[in-house]
This record gives structure tokens, C-alpha cells and sequence, in this order.
């Protein structure tokens, strides 16, 4: 009973680092990482779910844009997890401070702490678990995960005003906060820093291979391997979690609708002029591989079907479950001599679970659009 009465609170931590130094250093990179993870996003989400305004003018080019930006999205989300642990270790000791509210600005300074940490976590955690698919939730993944990125990044803009005196104050090792912190620290600090980059270092390097194909044998953490999947190829949704069942080639029709419309069999479809198109298909869930698609231009198709020049065209599927039945694409796209109703790949026909008989392949473009097992086009004037 003795030793109870004797504890006081709030604890004492007597461990060195949980310093304003230390917070800012480690701050600076996982300031960096949120940022790029936000930008690179927004344009994720703008391409998945295009506002009117802007859907007849998304870019087709470059034709790896949304690989790029896509991969550096899930590669600073994953090295954002060791950041924000690392940085709430150089804090957490300022939960436990007494009184725990000392003014209202104080009060709204802790309320600002506390929505920045609980939605960064949800962030890197559920972004996290996206990569995967596995959704452990009741609410729908995309527009939760994209709504709380403004809550972090308008909670973060609100920190950082808040804090920007003390960080000023210790940004550099000859700042004035940093010099009056004890010296002896200093070697300590830097090992710290060095360990919490490595760490960072290494679940990059273990996972960004899913994207960035020169580093594939060193894609040991990622859900997904770029070679790894049918034709050399991964996929997300099979032909049966689609529930497309067996598509007998002479049962087969491509429905055209617009001024002229018409369908076509597939011996018809092979027997239209054929083009071959190296592009990449990359996934919201960061993995991305390039490939040789053979096929007949949309464009094409629209010609033949009187497709005024800015007509919008409609993809439609043949499966009957699953997300993403339906796909939209502006002229931009529609019109690249690169967006193929794709037959073959890699030179080979079309596996079921690589959208047999014809799926969809175009440049710059999510690949949960390029749509699977294609049965309608339809000209939206």
C-alpha cells in the first residue's frame, strides 16, 4: 500500500528524444509521405469517379500516368505506417500530461491532436487492408477512405499552424530550440533517425517491386507479385467471383448502340483489322504490369457506328456480380488509337479470368475500368 501511495501522477518518463527535435525531424518526412499519399489520391479518385464537369477531358496520355502516380500512392502510404509510428513514440508522453486541459485554446489544441491521430490511423490502416482486399467493415471502402483524407489533411494544415512557432524553433540542428536541448543527446537523435529510415527503406523496397517491375525479386511484403496471375499477369477478379460462366465463341455478340448501331460475332470481331498496343494495366491496389493487348480499336468501332466526334462511350459487362459492371470513358479516351477492345494477350487468346472473349484495354486508365468480359458499347451523345 505504501509503494501505491507513493506513485504520483502524471508518470515521470524518463526516457530521453520525446523531444520537440526529435517530433519535428521525424514530422518533416511523414509530412512529405501524407502529402504525396494525398495528391497522388485525389487523382486516383478524380480518374475512378470523374465529376461531370471534368469526364469528357480526363487525359489518356501519358500512357503510364496512372501507374505512376498509383504506385506512389500505395509506396508512401506503406512507408508512412513506420513514420507515424515512429512519430507518435516522440509524443504519446504528452498524453499524460496534468492538468490534462489548461485553456480553451489548449482544450481545442488537444481536440485537433486527437482527430489528426485517429484519422491518420484509419488511413494507413485501411489503406493497408485495401491492398489485400480485405474489408473487415461495414461501410463502403472508396468513399470513407476518400472523405477522411480531407478530414487528415485539413486536421494536419490546422496542426501545423498551430505548432509552426516550435517547429520553426527546432528545424535544423543550429535552430534555437535544437541548441538548447541537452548536447550529449545529439548521436542519440541521429541513430534514432537513421533507424527509423531504414525501416522505411525496407518496406519500400519489399513491396514497391508490385509497380516498380526492376525491383520484382524483392517484392516479399506485397499482396500481389507482377508475374504471378494467369498469362503472367495478376488479377483481382476471377471470370467465377464475377460469375461469368463459360462463353461458347459461337454464342458470342458485341451489341454496338449509337446512330448506326449493329453487332458483331466474335469471328466478326477478329476478322477487323488488328492492332497490337503495349500498355500497362495498373490496379487501385497498387500493382501494375505492362503487357502486349491485340484487338480492334474502339475508335474504330465508333466510326462504324456513326459516333459523333466528343460522343462518351458506355462499357458494359456480361458479369453479373461484383462492382464496376459498368465503366464510362470520355472522348479522350474513347478516341485513343491506343484503347483496344482487347482479343488476345501477350499473343495468346484471352484467358476467362482476363475477360474472355473481349475486355477492354486503354492507356492512363484505373484498372478496375478496364473493364472484363465486354457485351455493350453504347454512344452517349
Amino acid at each position: 500500500m505504501g509503494d501505491m501511495r507513493s506513485r504520483t501522477f502524471p508518470p515521470a518518463f524518463k526516457g530521453r528524444l520525446h523531444d520537440p527535435r526529435t517530433a519535428t525531424s521525424i514530422g518533416r518526412w511523414l509530412g512529405l509521405a501524407f502529402a504525396v499519399c494525398f495528391v497522388t489520391g485525389l487523382i486516383s479518385h478524380v480518374l475512378q469517379h470523374p465529376p461531370g464537369w471534368a469526364a469528357d477531358d480526363l487525359p489518356s496520355r501519358p500512357v503510364w500516368g496512372y501507374r505512376l502516380t498509383q504506385g506512389l500512392h500505395v509506396a508512401s502510404g506503406i512507408a508512412a505506417i513506420p513514420l507515424l509510428l515512429a512519430k507518435l513514440w516522440t509524443v504519446y508522453p504528452r498524453l499524460f500530461a496534468w492538468p490534462p486541459v489548461r485553456s480553451v485554446r489548449h482544450a481545442l489544441e488537444r481536440l485537433s491532436v486527437a482527430v489528426l491521430v485517429g484519422a491518420a490511423l484509419f488511413e494507413v490502416a485501411t489503406g493497408l487492408l485495401n491492398t489485400v482486399q480485405w474489408y473487415p467493415w461495414p461501410f463502403s471502402f472508396v468513399p470513407v477512405h476518400y472523405a477522411v483524407a480531407w478530414l487528415v489533411t485539413g486536421s494536419l494544415l490546422l496542426h501545423l499552424a498551430v505548432k509552426a512557432p516550435e517547429i520553426r524553433a527546432h528545424w535544423s540542428r543550429r535552430s534555437p530550440g535544437t541548441l538548447a536541448l541537452p548536447e550529449e543527446d545529439g548521436p542519440d537523435r541521429r541513430s534514432l533517425l537513421a533507424a527509423v529510415a531504414a525501416a522505411v527503406g525496407a518496406v519500400t523496397v519489399t513491396t514497391v517491386g508490385q509497380s516498380f517491375t526492376p525491383l520484382k525479386d524483392l517484392d516479399l511484403l506485397a499482396p500481389r507479385h507482377p508475374d504471378h496471375g494467369p498469362q503472367g499477369l495478376p488479377v483481382n477478379r476471377t471470370a467465377v467471383a464475377a460469375g461469368v460462366g463459360a462463353i461458347p465463341a459461337e454464342r458470342y455478340r458485341l451489341t454496338v448502340a449509337g446512330p448506326r448501331p449493329y453487332t458483331l460475332t466474335l469471328d466478326e470481331l477478329r476478322g477487323l483489322p488488328q492492332h497490337e498496343v503495349e500498355l500497362p494495366i495498373a490496379c487501385v491496389e497498387g500493382w501494375s504490369k505492362s503487357a502486349h493487348w491485340t484487338g480492334v480499336r474502339v475508335v474504330d468501332l465508333l466510326e462504324l457506328a456513326g459516333a459523333p466526334p466528343h460522343a462518351r462511350v458506355r462499357v458494359v459487362s456480361l458479369q453479373t456480380r461484383g462492382g464496376y459492371r459498368v465503366s464510362e470513358m470520355g472522348h479522350e479516351h474513347a478516341r485513343d488509337p491506343l484503347t483496344l477492345l482487347a482479343l488476345r494477350l501477350n499473343g495468346e487468346e484471352l484467358s476467362p479470368d482476363h475477360g474472355y472473349p473481349v475486355r477492354l484495354i486503354a492507356p492512363n486508365r484505373p484498372g478496375v475500368l478496364q473493364t472484363k468480359w465486354v457485351g455493350r458499347l453504347e454512344v452517349l451523345t
